[in-house]
């Protein structure tokens, strides 16, 4: 019977190396996801806010300094840059 015993536990074995591996896994999987959120929001901010090019352009539209078609021209390059969407639609 001790032999049984003996055999049965041999000590951590190599996996044990394992589970550092994934703590590093997920630490830097939560670093990542944190800053590509704070990094979105930064985007966000700057999109929507009162200095934003796309509020920018509105003002330039609205003091008559640019036309119609070129209010709608700039728009569709801010669109693709900020992702905004369904602007023509008159829903921001």
């Amino acid at each position: 019977m001790d032999t049984f015993t003996t055999l049965a536990y041999d000590g951590p074995g190599p996996w044990i190396l394992f589970v550092p591996l994934i703590w590093a896994a997920v630490v830097v999987g939560v670093v990542t996801v944190l800053r590509r959120t704070v990094r979105h929001g930064r985007r966000g901010a700057a999109a929507y806010g009162e200095r934003s090019p796309i509020a920018i352009l509105g003002r330039r539209f609205a003091a008559g300094e640019i036309d119609e078609d070129e209010y709608w021209r700039r728009l569709s390059v801010l669109d693709e840059q900020f992702g905004r969407s369904s602007l023509k639609d008159g829903t921001a």
